[in-house]
């Protein structure tokens, strides 16, 4: 069975998407969404990464992030599309609620 392609948000969609998410900002001139976030400590930061990687592998999207002692930026974006979809903002939704759950 084919694959269908996921589609790019416009514009509209990427504000609207943007208000519900106001601790992240757009990166790489729209393609991609960014939130950086600081912890205690490294043990802190790590069960956070482990945490999102089971969230990612459930919903089969990927971060990219990097991480140094009790920090973690991750960016979101769809490489298949080229940029931001709603795979990106229900990832971001889901990272969120690591931090609340």
């Amino acid at each position: 069975m084919p694959i269908t392609p996921i589609s790019l948000l416009v514009p509209e969609a990427r504000e609207a998407a943007m208000l519900g998410l106001p601790l992240w900002r757009l990166d790489w001139d729209g393609r991609a969404i960014r939130r950086d976030f600081l912890f205690a400590d490294f043990g802190e930061a790590f069960a956070f990464m482990t945490r999102v990687a089971l969230i990612a592998e459930r919903l089969d999207h990927h971060p990219e992030w990097t991480n140094v002692w009790n920090r973690v930026a991750v960016v979101l974006t769809t490489h298949d599309a080229g940029g931001l979809t709603s795979r990106d903002v229900q990832m971001a939704h889901a990272i969120d609620g690591v931090l609340i759950g």
